[in-house]
């Protein structure tokens, strides 16, 4: 099998594939079927296809499926990605039961209608001892983040659990793990995802994009750390 030597080219997303990168290895030489919900133009779903597994991105967007299925065509990886267009509410109707051994649901839950509908596909899309890798925005980043640009009143606003943010969700590390664990999926790692890399500058970021990755790395399951960065992401286990 393949091996994937994508290092993300940033901090904004090291953690998230410093975690995939382990559910690779513990898959070994077997490969993978990976289902990208939301998976746009195929940021992910390329480079875990070039690393040897059969990606299947599902995005509501035909234009964003089409700049995957070019990337992918680009890279000479056609054959290993798949693009269906639909919503994330509807996997269950997209994805048969029980097919997948990875599903990536990055930046979702905070948009659709019905989070524990979602989260509940992604645990039926599984096989027994199938990964699901979830992306949320963090809520006390979004509330510090109002507050430091002045809108004091919208951050008070976002304090309590469940209040949105226009049409968005807001999640801290409790509020997701219950909404997955209420899928039957067990929560194995909750990381934090841009503790650093939004709140300094791009010439300070661009001194030593080194060193940056390797702070975000050390402080992503650190509290109180990780629980005031951009993004929160889990790994839990069908």
């Amino acid at each position: 099998m393949e091996r994937t030597h994508h290092r993300s080219g940033s901090a904004r997303t090291a953690v998230i594939w410093a975690v995939l990168r382990g559910e690779l290895e513990r898959a070994g030489d077997r490969q993978l079927r990976v289902i990208d919900v939301g998976g746009g133009t195929g940021g992910f779903a390329v480079p875990l296809a070039e690393a040897g597994h059969r990606v299947t991105v599902v995005d509501p967007s035909p234009d964003a499926l089409a700049a995957a299925i070019r990337r992918a065509a680009d890279a000479n990886l056609s054959s290993r990605l798949t693009a269906i267009q639909g919503d994330a509410d509807g996997l269950a109707d997209l994805i048969e039961p029980g097919s997948a051994d990875l599903v990536l649901c990055h930046a979702v839950l905070e948009v659709v209608d019905d989070p524990a509908r979602v989260a509940a596909a992604l645990a039926t899309t599984l096989r027994p001892g199938g990964a699901a890798s979830v992306v949320v925005a963090n809520r006390a980043a979004a509330v510090l983040a109002k507050a430091m640009s002045g809108r004091i009143a919208e951050a008070e606003s976002l304090l309590a659990p469940g209040a949105l943010d226009g049409i968005r969700r807001r999640y801290d590390a409790e509020e997701i793990s219950a909404v997955l664990s209420g899928a039957g999926l067990a929560v194995e790692q909750i990381h934090g995802v841009r503790v650093l890399a939004d709140l300094v500058s791009g010439p300070i970021a661009d001194a030593d994009p080194e060193a940056l990755v390797q702070f975000e790395l050390a402080a992503a399951a650190r509290s109180p750390y990780r629980d005031i960065a951009t993004q929160l992401h889990v790994l839990a286990r069908a």
